[in-house]
């Protein structure tokens, strides 16, 4: 999911409400933020024995030509690239199906 959010902390909290409200779910959600593109991943305690949000987050930073990594439940990246931020959040469809 693509936001207008500038800020690193609003995104991670959007990120966690979306996830709560959906349940068992992964939830990757990007923005753009002047020159940056912002990614975060979520993903249910449920899920982590399957989906690491670090380990998602990994391939789908390196098309927004940046990196990341987290926790088992969130992840957050960072790229140079935003012009790639939707190419990056259908990506996460192509590891997880």
């Amino acid at each position: 999911m693509k936001v207008d959010v500038q800020d690193g902390a609003m995104l991670r909290e959007l990120a966690e409400k979306v996830r709560d409200k959906l349940g068992d779910s992964i939830v990757l959600i990007g923005s753009v933020a002047g020159p940056k593109a912002m990614l975060v991943c979520t993903v249910s305690k449920s899920l982590t024995d399957r989906f690491k949000a670090g380990d998602l987050i990994r391939p789908i930073a390196q098309i927004v030509g940046g990196s990341g990594g987290g926790r088992p439940d969130m992840a957050q990246a960072g790229g140079t690239d935003p012009t790639k931020l939707d190419e990056a959040l259908e990506k996460l469809y192509a590891i997880v199906g």
